[in-house]
């Protein structure tokens, strides 16, 4: 079968090539691929800074946000013939630590986890994959055309619920939240903030174009300002920080409002020197009740948000996400940033 792999930490490795069929030992569900989408991880991945291939090959299928129809499932499994089926990414890990014996894999304590295109297995980019029952989620057929966005939702799913549990600490109605970063996993996140009914910002750098837009069309409020001024102007009860830049992160640290909750779910590069008045932000955040959350992957709770978030989204809206479709063959094309991106997906078939 036909798959886009990569030898991990090897530079200009991503290919497209001929792999063997999936092992049954993966999973009794058998599953054609259908779309991939492609995000930062696999930019990173293909660029050779990171990535593990299985035991005994040279080479990782790449791709993680998945979607794919089934070709056959066992009885039982609560899968069927042609039902749209996501894969869940992080595998718990073989000992098992306490939290991915309790189903928390996306909370693991030892790191001896295992993810679908990133580490020791294979991913979904390819004609066709495997996957466990217990580590897939049905889609509604109405989401045949956006169902790869499944996995960025559940990382802001998961996010939503951090929030949910820290506010939980006291008496808690939040009414607006700032998201920055109008990428996927900003929009997304804007999405479920606004079918939550709070007041919706965005903080991006895009001054025009579609990003723009997507948000007006949530409801919400478009910002290109500097963080720190965005969060005088807005007081945001909720931050859900998604870019990593270490400016727009110390913008939002400095200026959190009374029993405000910020979840960091953007990466930073190591090494970027700034100036952080650490003892202001410390004051502030302990005279005022405040928190900061790191969040990151994802379990099968937040699939199950993720799956409910977008059969509930304006279908039209999702689709506008996705801004190029690539057939695989084409993959190069993929993997060439262009300006006005949001989500490019690779077509498998």
């Amino acid at each position: 079968m036909r798959a886009l792999t990569v030898i991990p930490q090897q530079k200009d490795s991503l290919d497209v090539v001929d792999m063997p069929e999936p092992d049954a030992k993966d999973g009794d569900v058998l599953v054609q691929g259908l779309a991939l989408g492609v995000c930062g991880t696999d930019h990173e991945i293909s660029e050779g800074l990171y990535g593990w291939a299985p035991q005994g090959s040279e080479r990782l299928i790449l791709g993680h946000e998945s979607l794919g129809k089934i070709i056959e499932a066992p009885d039982g499994s609560g899968f069927a013939k042609d039902d749209l089926i996501v894969g869940v990414v992080r595998m718990p890990d073989p000992k098992p630590c306490g939290a991915c014996a309790h189903g928390e894999w996306d909370m693991c304590r030892n790191g001896e986890y295992t993810e679908h295109g990133i580490k020791q297995i294979h991913g979904f980019g390819s004609e066709q994959w495997r996957v466990k029952p217990e580590m897939a989620i049905k889609l509604d057929a109405s989401l045949a055309e956006v169902g790869m966005l499944m996995e960025p939702t559940t990382v802001v799913a998961k996010a939503w619920e951090q929030v949910d549990r820290i506010g939980d600490r006291g008496w808690f109605e939040p009414k607006s939240v700032l998201v920055t970063g109008a990428g996927p996993i900003g929009l997304l996140g804007a999405m479920i903030g606004a079918q939550r009914g709070l007041e919706v910002h965005v903080l991006d750098r895009a001054k025009d174009g579609l990003k723009p837009e997507l948000v007006k069309d949530l409801g919400g409020t478009y910002h290109t300002d500097s963080a720190d001024a965005v969060m005088k102007k807005v007081k945001p009860d909720v931050v859900i920080e998604g870019t990593g830049a270490v400016p727009v992160i110390q913008g939002v640290l400095a200026e959190n409002v009374p029993y405000g909750i910020i979840v960091l779910t953007g990466i930073s590069n190591p090494g970027e020197q700034t100036k952080l008045d650490l003892g202001a932000i410390n004051r502030d955040i302990v005279l005022d009740n405040g928190a900061v959350v790191g969040s990151v992957n994802a379990n099968m709770r937040h699939y199950e948000a993720g799956a409910k978030a977008l059969k509930d989204a304006d279908q039209s809206w999702l689709q506008r996400l996705i801004t190029r479709r690539v057939a695989l063959e084409d993959f190069a094309s993929a993997f060439d940033r262009q300006d006005d991106d949001v989500k490019v997906v690779l077509t498998l078939s």
